[in-house]
C-alpha cells in the first residue's frame, strides 16, 4: 500500500503526519499547498518540521494559488506563520530538497503496484491540477480522504468551511473526475476536541521535541480558548486517524456538490444523503469513536515527544 500526504503544514497537518506514522505506517511522499499561510511559509513550516521530527520521506512543492479566485489564506486566525504557538517554534530547516510535487504525483501514480491513498489537509488544488492534466493518473488513486467540508455550516464564513472555500472549484473538478472522495468534515472533527489539559502530558514526556509539540499544542488551543470555548477541534488529525482507523467510523454515501458561486454560500459543500434524490458520487464519515480516535491522537503526540 502506498500513502501521500497532502498538506498546508500548520500544527494540526503535522499532528495529523504524525498519527500516520505512530500506526506504523510508511508515507511515500508529501506535496505541499497554500493555504493555512501563502506558499513560501507553508514551505518553512515543512522544511522546520522536517528537522525538528527527522522526517525522511520526500516533500514536494505543490500549487501556491488555488484554480480560480484570489489567494484565502486562515493567517487571520493562525497568525502569519500558520502555526500559534505558546512559546517554542519549529526550527529553520533550509530548503526543502524535493521538487515540484506535481512530476513526484504522476510518478507516483506511474509505479502503483499496489493501492495508492491519498490524505489531503488543506485546498485540493494540486489534486485537482493532477485530475486535469493527468485524469489517467487521477484514475489511479484508490482512496482521496480530505479533511474539508461542513454538512451544516463553516468555520471561515457562515456558509464554507476554509479548505473548501480557499479553492471550491478544485473540489468540484475532483468531484467531476469521479475520484473517490471521503470527506472527513467540520461536524465530524468537532466530536474530537483537545483541552488546555491535553498538554501537560506532552509537556512532562521527556524528550527532545515535549516542550516545542507541548507549546504548539497550547497555541492551536488558545484560538478556541481566546474565542470564549473550552476546547478545540482536532480537525487534521482526526481526519488522519479516520484514514488509518477505518473501523473507528462510520462512512455514509452521498451526493456532494460545490458552490463555486461568488456570493456567501461560495465554499458550501452540498450534501445529499437520499438515494431517491441523487446519484451518489462520494462519501463522508457521519460518525466516529470520538473517545478512540481522540486517543490515537494524543498517544501519537507523546510518542513524538517522548523521543
Amino acid at each position: 500500500m502506498g500513502i501521500w500526504i497532502d498538506t498546508d503544514m500548520g500544527f494540526d497537518d503535522i499532528a495529523a503526519i504524525l498519527v500516520v506514522l505512530h500506526q506504523g505506517l510508511e508515507i511515500d511522499g508529501v506535496s505541499l499547498v497554500f493555504g493555512n499561510t501563502p506558499l513560501n511559509q507553508v514551505k518553512r513550516n515543512a522544511a522546520g518540521a522536517r528537522k525538528a521530527f527527522d522526517w525522511r520521506f520526500p516533500i514536494y512543492c505543490g500549487r501556491e494559488r488555488p484554480v480560480m479566485g484570489a489567494l484565502e489564506t486562515a493567517q487571520e486566525i493562525l497568525g502569519e506563520s500558520g502555526i500559534p504557538t505558546t512559546g517554542l517554534t519549529l526550527p529553520e530547516g533550509g530548503d526543502l530538497p524535493g521538487g515540484d510535487a506535481f512530476s513526484a504525483l504522476c510518478t507516483w501514480l506511474e509505479k502503483a503496484t499496489a493501492p495508492r491513498r491519498i490524505l489531503a489537509l488543506g485546498p485540493l488544488t494540486n489534486l485537482a491540477a493532477l485530475a486535469l492534466a493527468r485524469p489517467d493518473l487521477a484514475a489511479r488513486i484508490d482512496d482521496l480522504t480530505w479533511m474539508g467540508g461542513g454538512l451544516t455550516q463553516g468555520n471561515h464564513t457562515a456558509s464554507a468551511e476554509f479548505n473548501a472555500l480557499a479553492d471550491p472549484e478544485a473540489v468540484a473538478i475532483i468531484l467531476a473526475h469521479g475520484l473517490p472522495l471521503r470527506m472527513v468534515d467540520l461536524d465530524l472533527c468537532r466530536k474530537v476536541v483537545a483541552t488546555p489539559d491535553d498538554v501537560d502530558p506532552i509537556r512532562g514526556a521527556g524528550g527532545t521535541n515535549a516542550a516545542l509539540i507541548a507549546d504548539m499544542l497550547a497555541g492551536f488551543i488558545d484560538i478556541a480558548v481566546s474565542r470564549g470555548r473550552t476546547a478545540m477541534a482536532l480537525y487534521d488529525p482526526a481526519a488522519a486517524a479516520a484514514f488509518v482507523r477505518g473501523d473507528l467510523v462510520t462512512v455514509q454515501k452521498a451526493r456532494i456538490d460545490m458552490e463555486c458561486g461568488n456570493g456567501l454560500t461560495r465554499g458550501r459543500t452540498i450534501v445529499e444523503t437520499r438515494s431517491s434524490h441523487a446519484v451518489f458520487n462520494a462519501e463522508f464519515v457521519a460518525d466516529c469513536d470520538a473517545a478512540a480516535i481522540k486517543a490515537i491522537v494524543c498517544d501519537a503526540l507523546q510518542w513524538e515527544a517522548a523521543k
